[in-house]
């Protein structure tokens, strides 16, 4: 996993990054290999670190930077 040791998250962005993943995997063909598991945690963790905190678009971005990853 990339370097998030400086990233300190509050309980309530925990659970909101939670949300996000749990939602994100749900919509992936299963089983879902821990390459996937990973690629989306990290863009969660990065998208949260930069601020946002709305489920939804933690969700979004993920899902879109996996689509992206995987053409390229």
């Amino acid at each position: 996993m990339r370097d998030f040791s400086n990233a300190s998250f509050p309980p309530d962005t925990i659970k909101v990054m939670t949300q996000a993943m749990n939602s994100a995997l749900s919509t992936l063909p299963y089983p879902v290999s821990s390459t996937l598991v990973q690629s989306v945690a990290e863009t969660i963790l990065r998208t949260a670190k930069d601020g946002e905190r709305d489920p939804a678009v933690l969700e979004r971005m993920a899902l879109l930077e996996l689509q992206i990853s995987t053409r390229m």
